[in-house]
């Protein structure tokens, strides 16, 4: 028996969330929420842009993040964090990203144009089977860089102030993106 997409969607929404902060980002629900009530998509996963310390490992495990948020970052804060780790350390800025499943093609295609409207170049059809196709709508905003060794910080304060403010200037940007995609539906 071939379910169909409405039924997918249906099973799917009434899920308990499953993301690792166990609620909504708030910066992303109302485009979340306006998809979701569009009779030819729904959304599977969303963030809407994040900063994090990450420990340099090849796998992905628990206690992987040694810091997370989804806020604009201080650079006491980042010192603060820093100061408490005791190992190899990556500061990634990831920008906002969304995996959506569409009833068919032409509505993939149309959603696609509505990213790519909003300057989300980097978007595209990730997968196709059993009734729906998955799109991946993301931003273009990152930055990702090794910043502790050895327990010990690898840069200066002032090559840290322009990293925070860097990144938080990115987040502005895909948080900027995720609100004219919301436009554009």
């Amino acid at each position: 028996m071939t379910v169909t997409f409405d039924k997918r969607k249906s099973d799917f929404l009434a899920k308990a969330d499953k993301s690792n902060i166990g609620d909504w980002d708030k910066r992303i629900a109302g485009l979340c929420e306006k998809i979701n009530k569009s009779k030819d998509y729904f959304t599977l996963s969303s963030c809407s842009g994040r900063i994090v310390l990450l420990k340099n490992v090849v796998e992905k495990k628990h206690g992987l993040f040694a810091f997370r948020t989804h806020e604009k970052l201080k650079l006491s804060e980042l010192k603060k964090e820093l100061n408490k780790c005791k190992a190899n350390i990556v500061f990634k800025q990831e920008p906002f990203i969304l995996h959506v499943a569409c009833r068919d093609m032409k509505s993939a295609h149309k959603l696609l144009l509505n990213a790519q409207k909003a300057g989300c170049k980097h978007s595209g059809i990730i997968a196709i089977a059993d009734s729906r196709v998955v799109v991946e709508i993301i931003g273009s905003e990152s930055l990702s860089l090794p910043i502790m060794a050895k327990s010990k910080i690898l840069v200066n304060d002032g090559f840290l102030k322009v990293l925070v403010d860097e990144s938080n200037n990115r987040l502005a940007r895909t948080w900027q993106k995720i609100n004219k995609l919301q436009k554009f539906l």
